[in-house]
């Protein structure tokens, strides 16, 4: 069958295989199928037999219907899969946990969480016969006066019936992007068995994440900022409580000078691994890694790889992920004395074994995989490890490989897809087309990654550069959707990875840092310079385009320079005055990336310097704004200060709205509004470049 040019109105198409676990011998894995039905988001969980001696084994759907399901947990036991579910048609439903067998699906067991509010995190116990998980708890945090129970559900009644009387703020940590207020701490719960009645272990202002078992099946560690004054000076750190002693207090086992999260015990209890920063007061030109302690904190942590200079996790920039969850990296112990965790590498991000030795010390530190991608997520079982991944422009899919593959030189393992059904979407259209060039930049060379249409030739065409977010995201080999779909319009899109850029180390991020405008804008120009001299960009049909940093750059860009004859910018900055207290980790974010702040006239000469509202009146651009108008991020006020002026200017500017849409909606949000984001923005750039 032929394929076809994708469009905006295809991403309902669009399912993304988003969520992993594996069982403890490493032969079934659960995944998370998201699909989009009318003008939601479905989810639903599929088994995968990985000892079934089919390459691609047929995957079995686990449930069904108008549901929700996410964060599936495979029981020791091997049978027995605990998850959360929502009701994606009820905009108040409360996410309750469901427990199933393995091979009577249809038989599904609702926990009765009581009083509790939405789950966070679910997590058996060794012997698989607890479960622990996190739920919001009352009492409210800030609010004052008469307001809905966290277990209420449906729609209010009559105007504001269930709106408090005020919030009395009194922490700087009220909100956060895609949550909104933040009411409630999420707080740590046991559940003995799903008939019974969930038991709670901490209370307190502060809150409880990642949560993970001792393998005595009695201790439970999590990561808490639980600081003197935590929303002046984050830091989380790893703490540890006796599930089953009422009266046991929490003890930090894990204290670097920065922050730690994502502990795992090793299979003995005697280390407890996790990501982190040891540095006090760390810089973003610090790349978190994998650190290790011993459990009983008889010595500080250290990092399992100090010179490895890449970020655990995945930093690189595409939505073939669906960006709709956060994916697990990490660190997970194998057999043995053996860590995996995700790294970043140059715009491609994959899994990596760490072995130790008995004093705790890194032996062994290699890539498992060298895949043209990202991982997305992963989960370890016996020997193997399951990822979910891109493989260049191709949709995630459920990939192994194995701890004990000795790798030739430097290729990795042999890595092995598992799955079909997260790039079955994909089949019927055609995917650009990437390569990746050096430009010449200030800093050193510049990877230059280009998108273009399915079999074009190596001719001018009208172009569109993207920066990335960040800055410490990284552009690679997989595509976001917005880029299929500009090349599927008959673009070339220019993907740079500037200095700033994450996955390749320190000295790449530093010069950035209380620079912004200024050796970043520099190699977007030297990327573009690179492109037109290969004669692939027509130099009088470029525009520019990004989202939250690349929003930044783009509003830059065009009160900087004319080169561009379009421009869209979504959810960026122009005021870095007013963002550094109106973002909702602005003064942290600031702090750490040397923007500057506020109390001092050299502070805020930084911060304007660092503005592009202050060159406004130099703009000559059309420009498309696009904001997310509950982004807590990036705020819809600082950005109307660049529209209200360009309009008061005169300039040709434009400027959309999306209600109830959070920072990366663009990947995430509603359908609808997804489809009529991409299809404005396509329809701007053939207004100006055509």
């Amino acid at each position: 069958m032929p394929r076809r040019q994708m469009t905006p109105e295809d991403i309902p198409t669009i399912v993304v295989v988003e969520e992993l676990d594996l069982s403890v011998d490493g032969r079934t894995a659960v995944v998370v199928r998201r699909s989009i039905k009318g003008n939601r988001y479905l989810g639903h969980l599929y088994a995968i037999d990985l000892g079934s001696g089919r390459a691609i084994p047929r995957p079995r759907q686990l449930t069904s219907g108008a549901i929700r399901d996410t964060k599936p947990r495979i029981c020791p036991d091997g049978r027995t899969i605990a998850f959360v579910r929502t009701d994606p048609t009820d905009d108040d439903s409360v996410a309750a946990i469901g427990v199933m067998d393995l091979e009577r699906p249809q038989r599904i067991r609702m926990a009765r969480l009581g009083a509790h509010g939405a789950v966070g995190e679910i997590a058996w116990s060794p012997d698989g016969r607890r479960l622990a998980f996190t739920a919001e708890v009352d009492p409210p945090r800030f609010i004052t006066g008469r307001t809905r129970s966290i277990t209420r559900r449906g729609p209010a009644k009559g105007a504001d019936a269930d709106a408090p009387v005020a919030r009395h703020i009194t922490r700087a940590d009220w909100r956060w992007d895609e949550e909104g207020h933040r009411d409630r701490w999420s707080h740590l719960f046991i559940l003995e068995t799903p008939a019974g009645q969930p038991r709670q272990v901490t209370a307190g202002d502060w809150g409880v994440a990642d949560i993970a078992w001792h393998p005595d099946g009695h201790t439970i560690a999590f990561s808490s900022d639980r600081g003197p004054e935590p929303d002046r000076h984050p830091r989380p750190t790893i703490w540890a409580v006796d599930v089953d002693d009422s009266k046991a207090e929490p003890r930090e086992v894990l204290a670097p000078g920065g922050w730690a999260t994502s502990p795992a015990w090793s299979p003995d209890g005697a280390w407890i691994a996790a990501q982190g920063v040891l540095d006090e007061e760390p810089l973003d030109d610090i790349s978190p890694g994998v650190m290790i302690g011993p459990a009983n904190g008889s010595r500080p942590p250290r990092l399992l790889a100090p010179d490895l200079d890449r970020p655990v996790g995945n930093w690189p920039d595409t939505d073939l992920t669906g960006w709709f969850v956060h994916g697990r990296h990490g660190p997970f112990w194998a057999e043995g004395r053996r860590i995996v965790a995700t790294i970043s590498d140059r715009g491609r991000s994959h899994p990596w074994l760490f072995t130790i030795d008995r004093e705790g010390t890194a032996v062994e530190c290699r890539a498992l995989t060298s895949t043209e991608g990202v991982t997305h997520s992963i989960a370890v079982g016996a020997e193997t490890v399951a990822f979910l991944g891109t493989d260049g422009t191709r949709a995630m899919e459920l990939m192994t490989v194995s701890v004990d593959d000795q790798p030739e030189a430097a290729s990795g393992g042999t890595v092995r897809t598992r799955s079909a059904l997260g790039s079955r979407w994909q089949r019927p259209f055609e995917m650009p087309e990437m390569q990746v060039v050096q430009a010449a930049g200030g800093g050193g060379p510049v990877d230059v990654w280009i998108a273009s249409p399915a079999g074009a030739r190596a001719k001018p065409l009208p172009a569109v550069v993207n920066v990335h977010g960040g800055p410490l995201g990284a552009w690679g080999p997989s595509p976001h959707i917005e880029v299929i779909l500009l090349t599927a319009a008959g673009y070339r899109v220019i993907l740079p990875n500037i200095r700033g850029s994450a996955t390749y180390g320190r000295d790449w991020i530093r010069p950035q840092l209380g620079d912004w405008g200024g050796v970043d804008a520099a190699d977007v120009h030297a990327a573009v310079d690179r492109v037109i001299e290969l004669g692939l960009v027509d130099r009088e049909r470029l525009g520019v385009m990004g989202l939250s940093y690349g929003g930044f750059m783009t509003n830059w860009l065009v009160g900087t320079t004319d080169r561009f004859k379009a421009a869209v910018s979504e959810n960026g900055v122009t005021n870095q005055i007013a963002s550094w207290a109106n973002s909702d980790g602005g003064v942290e974010y600031d702090r750490a990336t040397l923007l500057g702040d506020p109390f001092t006239k050299e502070g805020i000469d930084k911060l304007w310097r660092q503005s592009p509202l202050r060159n406004v009146s130099d703009v000559r651009t059309p420009l498309l704004m696009l904001q997310a108008e509950a982004d807590l991020r990036c705020p819809a006020a600082d950005n109307e200060q660049f529209f209200v002026a360009l309009r008061h200017l005169g300039r040709t500017v434009e400027y959309v709205l999306y209600p109830d849409e959070y920072h990366v909606y663009a990947s995430a949000g509603r359908p609808d509004r997804r489809i009529d984001r991409n299809r404005r923005i396509i329809d701007w750039f053939d207004r100006y470049l055509r």
